[in-house]
């Protein structure tokens, strides 16, 4: 049997049935459609806004606003060099190599390389910024920094 999107069916009880209100009495949802008797949310075009408390002051105008939100913080995903101690010798170490071994997340855009540890022989890393510890011990170790611009 081929599956198409005409013999395509979905599992019983995997969708909710929705509730039809105003349909009379015996429906259960009849009369005031589950809206009570009178009041602001049983008028028509009735309720309250978002974030309204009954005229209480709003929870987002009580707690108090302080210091300040950069926008154009340049966020960088980090690694220390103490991690890349078991990389081998020769390995061209590049963000996206990074993300393939799991030492940064997948959506790291930015990658900046710290010089926490001891840094591995001979390796060529590849990276948005590189702390001065950082650069200084690859580059001891025999390895080459490269910048990469973003």
């Amino acid at each position: 049997m081929t599956l198409s999107l005409g013999s395509f069916t979905f599992p019983s009880r995997s969708r909710k049935k929705i509730k039809r209100v105003g349909r009379g009495k015996s429906s259960g949802h009849g009369k005031t459609s589950c809206r009570g008797q009178k009041g602001q949310n049983a008028r028509q075009g009735g309720g309250v806004r978002i974030g309204f408390e009954g005229g209480q002051m709003p929870l987002h105008r009580r707690i108090p606003k302080r210091g300040f939100t950069n926008h154009f913080r340049v966020e960088y995903e980090t690694v220390n060099l103490g991690e890349l101690k078991d990389v081998e010798a020769g390995t061209k170490v590049t963000p996206e190599w990074l993300m393939a071994q799991g030492f940064v997340r997948r959506n790291a855009k930015l990658v900046k390389v710290l010089g926490d540890g001891d840094a591995p022989k001979g390796l060529t890393i590849s990276a948005h910024k590189f702390s001065s510890s950082a650069s200084a011990k690859i580059t001891e170790a025999g390895g080459v920094v490269e910048v990469i611009k973003p």
